[in-house]
């Protein structure tokens, strides 16, 4: 047997890697040459899984995973979709009762080579098997890739150019896509392709392959052990580009002297789910072949591929409810056909269908046509792999843990609304954050819409292949998906190089639920804690220890321990703050100024008494009184201390005055004070920018207090021209973060000028749009509104906040702060 019948040899049956037109022609070549045992580029190690692709539960796309035992980020992946020879092959020998091989360099060797220590002293990427898929060139996974001065070229990109094509994709379309597997003999198309590779190697040698070579060499030993087992019955299917090296007449000598001395590396060995999306990436693990989805339908249309195409695409139109009719999809394959015929293409290719789809279907925009690309001619095919296949406890534990919660990893991305007080979705929401403290990132927290309450979590979900090898490399830490994560996060808490670090991780170990981690965590906290002098280190750990508290309430966690912790670091950032806050240049002052919105965010969460019972809500109650208290006499302290930079004060006075611990005439007097004459402009303009900028509703503030505005505008009018140019960028930034509407209003409250409104309780019946008090009866209008935005799951009473017994403002000030809002917004809104 040989490329045809009546010669000799092994079939060699050169194919493009994930080609559906070599995938047809192998099928046809092999049921007419009858085989009697068929031999595949790949692996040798995974022959023992050649079996399980016959499972009922194996669904392509899949590639074979191989890992280095001790170094599982060391990895390498054989992808194999629908449409590949290889599974073709693979197919048809375990159907036919046929013996099916994979003769490819051993995994072993793949691994190894280019670890540290060896003669080119590479490392390829991590996870990655780092070998560029290109038309008819190498392997689906590889050897790690050439030198880097290595000139590698496209074999189908130099016989395009020859036939005078500028697109190679278009060229193989053309004479392989196109061509029926009836057309003529089925072994025509692998002796023309195995002459055109043996020019190329002619007059480009490797072609910059260089490791193709001792490959080369494995492969035509396998051939020959095969031939000597089954005679010249056997059939072998590999990249075109090996076939001339597997027709070269050389010695067993001479091919194991290049197998000699080559490194090793324990390896094991699974089959893993791929994607569509992951086969048209061109880098790291992917294969190079652009539209996976338009392949995959190719291989798959039995007849009137184009007809069958269009309506796909109308489908998936219609389900975005874009009015597509039959007439279009008519239309559109006419227009696909009359240009593959002004182009000279024997059928419409991919190309074509696109420029009729764009035309007909999305009358000329690319908007509905990126869909198409994404959703069919990429795809978000996710494979799988049956129960049976190798895998690492951790893994099927993981398998496991999917299926009781009911949370099937997906190739497409979706998002996940979790209520936290549902059995099922605390569980998915336990073993998410378990992932994520494993670098497993199967899935990542996203903002709740619709929600503030730390009950509710957001989760954008989306598995990548890759995935596998994080999972294969957390196995080290433990079995289980609780037992890796919890010994993991007391790894972390040891090796973590600062106090936030180690605050974060408590954090996470509460929303993981890891019981035996966190004492580890928090007895290294405590330590960290103890022994960090630095202010700003103990500001940015007490916020994340603050929300583990909150979310550990939620879940019922015992937290006693964090609650200490943390209110200690409060107290100590109390006593420390205000020296630390001296002397400050710009960028450290605008650092300081993030601490202290960070530290006064954690106190009011420290204040909220959610989940006591009645025994200890009054103690808990003074405490949470007495730190409050604490903190705005700190907050007082900077206000008033010249040493302290001018952005620092104004927070630390609005601050003050959105906590109801500050009147309005004092803080019209402090801001008077800095506005001053005597006051360096700079410093003043610091002051502004602390007080209403940031994001913090500083311009509200200023819409609804006209006195203040009146001292900024007095002030800016009286800035000399010299200083002026110094201070504008800071007030530019300060106003320009405003909205627009915002920014409006002041605008026309500072035309109108100064004293025509001059106090807070002045009367401004004669201004436009300004009323002498509050409409109660135009205000309780918004409050319909407010409620169909906080949602029927939020406590917060807004209707019934003034019925209460108690200070009505405090109530309505925590019910806009936990809905990000305050009272200057919800004022407005009413107004």
């Amino acid at each position: 047997m040989s490329d045809r019948d009546g010669g000799t040899g092994p079939l060699l049956l050169g194919v493009r890697h994930h080609g559906p037109g070599s995938a047809r022609a192998v099928r046809a070549a092999l049921e007419a040459a009858g085989p009697r045992t068929v031999l595949i580029e790949g692996p040798p190690e995974a022959d023992a899984l050649i079996a399980l692709a016959a499972d009922e539960d194996m669904r392509p796309p899949v590639a074979l995973l191989a890992h280095v035992v001790d170094e599982p980020g060391r990895s390498a992946f054989w992808p194999l979709a629908e449409f590949s020879p290889e599974w073709v092959a693979i197919r048809w020998a375990l159907e036919h009762g046929v013996p099916a091989r994979f003769i490819d360099l051993p995994a072993t060797h793949t691994l190894a080579w280019g670890r540290e220590g060896t003669e080119d002293k590479e490392a390829p990427e991590e996870g990655a098997s780092g070998k560029r898929e290109r038309a008819g060139e190498g392997e689906p996974g590889g050897l790690p890739s050439e030198p880097a001065e290595a000139v590698r070229i496209d074999p189908l990109a130099v016989l395009a150019e020859t036939a005078g094509y500028d697109d190679a994709e278009r060229w193989w379309e053309d004479v392989i896509e196109h061509r029926g597997a009836s057309d003529g003999d089925a072994f025509a198309p692998f002796e023309v392709l195995g002459e055109a590779m043996g020019v190329l190697r002619e007059a480009f040698g490797t072609g910059g392959h260089e490791r193709d070579l001792v490959r080369e060499a494995y492969m035509r030993l396998q051939v020959r052990a095969a031939q000597r087992e089954f005679g010249d019955d056997v059939a072998v299917v590999c990249g075109a580009w090996h076939v001339p090296a597997l027709r070269q007449r050389t010695t067993v000598a001479a091919d194991r002297a290049l197998l000699k001395g080559l490194p090793k590396a324990k390896a094991d060995m699974t089959w893993v789910p791929w994607t569509h999306r992951r086969l048209s990436r061109m880098s790291g693990y992917g294969a190079g072949i652009d539209s996976p989805g338009w392949y995959g339908h190719l291989f798959g249309a039995a007849d009137r591929p184009i007809e069958r195409w269009m309506t796909k695409v109308a489908r998936l139109l219609r389900d975005e409810d874009r009015p597509v009719s039959s007439a279009h999809v008519i239309e559109a394959v006419r227009l696909a056909d009359t240009l593959a015929a002004m182009r000279g293409r024997p059928l419409p290719g991919l190309t074509e269908t696109t420029d009729a789809v764009r035309a007909v279907m999305c009358e000329g925009s690319d908007v509905p046509l990126a869909l198409v690309h994404d959703r069919l001619v990429v795809g978000d095919v996710l494979g799988e792999v049956p129960a049976a296949a190798p895998a690492v406890p951790l893994q099927r534990d993981l398998d496991r843990l999917q299926r009781r919660l009911r949370l099937k990893p997906e190739a497409q991305e979706r998002e996940l609304e979790l209520d936290l007080r549902k059995e099922n979705d605390a569980g998915r929401s336990r073993l998410l954050h378990r992932l994520r403290l494993l670098a497993i990132e199967w899935g990542e927290p996203a903002a709740s819409r619709g929600s503030t309450g730390t009950f509710r979590e957001t989760w954008r979900l989306r598995w990548e292949p890759e995935l596998a090898v994080r999972v294969a490399e957390a196995g080290v830490w433990g079995t289980t998906v609780l037992a890796a994560a919890t010994a993991k996060a007391e790894a972390d808490a040891v090796g973590a190089r600062s106090l936030a670090d180690v605050t974060g991780l408590a954090e996470r170990c509460l929303l993981a639920e890891l019981p035996d981690a966190l004492p580890v965590v928090m007895r290294i906290l405590a330590d960290r804690a103890a022994l960090d002098a630095d202010v700003g280190h103990l500001a940015q750990a007490l916020p994340a220890l603050v929300r583990s508290l909150r979310y550990g309430d939620v879940r019922g966690t015992d937290t006693e321990a964090l609650a200490e912790v943390a209110a200690g670091l409060a107290e100590r950032v109390f006593v420390g703050l205000p020296p630390a806050c001296a002397a400050l240049d710009a960028d450290a002052a605008e650092e300081m100024r993030g601490h202290v919105d960070a530290v006064h965010g954690a106190v009011g969460l420290l204040g909220e008494g959610e989940g006591e019972d009645s025994a200890s809500q009054g103690e808990n109650s003074a405490s949470r009184a007495g730190i409050r208290g604490r903190w705005h006499g700190v907050l007082r302290t900077l206000s008033g201390r010249d040493t302290v930079p001018g952005v620092v004060r104004g927070r630390a006075v609005r601050l003050l005055l959105d906590d109801g611990a500050l009147g309005q005439e004092e803080t019209a007097r402090l801001m008077g004070l800095v506005l001053s004459p005597g006051t360096e402009p700079a410093d003043a303009a610091a002051w502004i920018e602390g007080f209403v900028g940031g994001g913090s509703g500083g311009g509200m503030l200023l819409v609804h207090d006209e006195r203040l505005l009146g001292l900024v505008d007095a002030w800016l009018t009286g800035v000399p021209g010299d200083a002026f140019t110094d201070v504008l960028p800071l007030l530019r930034r300060t106003f320009s973060a405003y909205e627009p509407g915002v920014r409006r209003t002041l605008g026309e409250l500072v035309r109108r000028g100064p004293g025509t409104r001059g106090s807070a309780t002045a009367t401004a019946s004669g201004i436009p749009g300004f009323a002498s008090d509050l409409d109660t009866a135009r205000a309780d209008a918004v409050l319909p509104v407010l409620r169909l935005l906080l949602g029927p799951d939020e406590t917060v009473d807004v209707e019934g906040a003034g019925d209460t017994g108690t200070n009505d403002s405090s109530t309505h000030n925590n019910a806009a702060n936990e809905n990000g809002a305050d009272d200057n917004d919800l004022v407005g809104v009413g107004r």
